[in-house]
């Protein structure tokens, strides 16, 4: 009998450009892992090597309005003109099928998910530096200067939102930042909180 059957809900977030894709990706690429990636949708236009369904679900406004208005989104916030969001589909299925469901969405998102599934856990992808984060969002060669500038000043506020998560993971390499996370996944698991049930339960086996 194993002690935590269910899957565990793992949020990565931070501040735009501070590479929680590329950690992700990472985190995947791992061996001997359950994971699975809850696919986020977004009103944005796709961008080169992106693909639909797999890195996002690209959606109209009129789309992503119409599940608002159904109840079917876990959290959704609206950034520099574009909506974000996380489906509620497969995410419970998941979950009770033992699999670890990661999100990659934004720090406002986040705090929406902890409010309706407080048992998640949290993590801040944090970079090495503020300057750090600055050039890698002036070098990526996607966004507009005023585009740059509303990143970087929303991520100025970010940065203050740290204290709420569970942990902070800085991506200084992002094999580092991707190992970090495996082992907060892995002892997560044997939190008392999450096991203790399951342990009275296997202690009173006959």
């Amino acid at each position: 009998m194993k002690l935590n059957d269910r899957g565990l809900l793992v949020v990565i977030s931070g501040p735009s450009g501070v590479g929680k894709g590329t950690v992700r990706r990472a985190l995947f690429e791992m061996p001997n892992h359950n994971l699975t990636y809850s696919v986020s949708m977004t009103t944005r236009q796709m961008r080169p090597g992106e693909v639909d369904g797999k890195d996002y679900y690209f959606v109209s406004e009129e789309e992503f309005k119409k599940n608002i208005a159904e109840g079917k989104m876990l959290e959704y916030a609206k950034f520099v003109g574009n909506y974000y969001g996380t489906p509620k589909d497969k995410i419970e299925e998941d979950l009770d099928s033992g699999k670890e469901v990661v999100l990659e969405i934004e720090v406002e998102g986040a705090t929406q998910v902890k409010a309706q599934m407080p048992d998640c856990v949290m993590i801040f992808i944090a970079p090495p530096s503020k300057e750090a984060l600055y050039e890698r969002l002036k070098k990526r060669g996607t966004d507009s200067d005023k585009t740059i500038q509303e990143r970087i000043d929303k991520a100025d506020r970010e940065f203050e939102c740290a204290k709420n998560y569970d942990y902070i993971v800085v991506n200084d390499e992002v094999s580092n930042a991707a190992d970090r996370i495996m082992a907060i996944i892995r002892a997560e698991h044997a939190k008392t909180k999450r096991t203790l049930h399951s342990y009275i339960e296997l202690l009173n086996e006959k």
